[in-house]
């Protein structure tokens, strides 16, 4: 029986050849330069793709809450890293999942570092977070002083074990000179090497994020990539740069119910609680909230004229038509749209329909 078949409401459809054709060519671009690949699972969210991921020599995750840690604990990981400035009221349920599951923290100030040495039970690791330029949280990275006060509060217990310096140079994405933030993020994280190697000498740094991990082809001497977006893609990874329409992973499956073809327009039920509300802007000013697909017994094509989303409800969709989906899509039919941002767009459907018509897995579908 298709896939399609079983569709009646707004559906996320993932493409496994896709995903792991992702997931291969990310772990042969860090198997050539020497570097361990830690993917950030805040997309994908599923056990199921993690079970993939390891058939690329994939050992550790990153996840971004103490309960996606949660949900991946148990299932063969090495080592899962929380990569969020640690939140000390979930330092029980943090020491609750030490015992069994091999754990690493972000830390950015003494307060956390603190209330951690305290109350831990079992060892955690953690990296301190370096901000270099994105400026969005992590310490400043001249800022000696504060790096080795969390330092010294953390060698004041057994229990936390200081891995190294992590850094997500998150600017990537609001400039084209990706370049020349990764020439400072690298230059950052050496030069703290350097400095705190000597007492440190397993220290490891890692940084990671989609757009730069996907075109820079030298990552220095930075020891891990953590990035997370690439395992799927989306429409702002393509308007970035950083992949094709045809690495796209995911398609939010959308019903028609009206056409106006007078206007070019095709009502959808789809909207904010499917897709999100992440949008790009048009040429012309007008706003992009997803990017037609035409679905078929195979996943999806790519038409030769473009369509897009340029407007969403909390459950409407309104699609700018092209002549060429006006002549051959009718009411009743299903449509693909390529999400703005697979992150959220999977995070706010909490599951995902294989192209085998199998159910997928999520961490919010528990």
């Amino acid at each position: 029986m298709s896939y399609l078949s079983q569709i009646t409401s707004p559906t996320l459809l993932l493409d496994e050849k896709i995903c792991r054709n992702n997931l291969k060519k990310m772990a042969l671009k860090a198997k050539f330069q020497g570097k361990k690949l830690v993917p950030h699972f805040k997309t994908s969210q599923s056990h199921e793709v993690g079970e993939w991921a390891k058939e690329y020599g994939i050992t550790e995750i990153t996840v971004s809450s103490i309960k996606m840690a949660e949900y991946f604990c148990g299932h063969g990981w090495e080592n899962i890293h929380i990569a969020f400035p640690f939140n000390p009221l979930e330092t029980k349920k943090l020491s609750e999942l030490a015992k069994n599951q091999s754990l690493s923290v972000q830390l950015i100030n003494e307060a956390v570092t603190e209330k951690l040495a305290k109350d831990l039970d079992y060892p955690v690791g953690f990296f301190i977070e370096i901000d270099a330029g994105y400026g969005r949280t992590g310490v400043e990275v001249s800022d000696f002083g504060l790096i080795e006060a969390i330092l010294r509060k953390a060698k004041s217990t057994d229990k936390l074990r200081f891995k190294g310096f992590y850094l997500h140079p998150g600017h990537t994405y609001y400039t084209a000179d990706k370049a020349k933030i990764y020439e400072e993020s690298l230059a950052a994280l050496n030069m703290l090497k350097n400095k705190y190697s000597t007492e440190y000498p397993k220290l490891v740094t890692r940084l990671g994020d989609t757009p730069g991990c996907s075109v820079m082809e030298d990552f220095g001497d930075v020891d891990e990539i953590g990035p997370g977006n690439f395992v799927f893609y989306d429409m702002m990874q393509v308007n970035l740069g950083s992949c094709k329409r045809e690495d796209v992973a995911v398609a939010l499956a959308v019903p028609v119910v009206d056409i106006k073809k007078e206007r070019k327009e095709i009502l959808i039920h789809g909207g904010g609680v499917h897709l999100a509300k992440d949008v790009l802007m048009e040429p012309d000013g007008s706003k992009n909230f997803g990017e037609v697909v035409i679905l078929n017994e195979n996943g999806w094509s790519i038409p030769f004229g473009r369509s897009y989303l340029k407007s969403i409800s909390q459950e409407h969709g309104i699609i700018k038509a092209s002549d060429e989906l006006l002549a051959q899509v009718k009411v009743g039919d299903l449509l693909g749209i390529l999400p703005v941002h697979s992150c959220m767009t999977a995070d706010c459907m909490g599951g995902y329909l294989s192209l085998n018509g199998e159910k997928i897995d999520h961490a919010e579908s528990i």
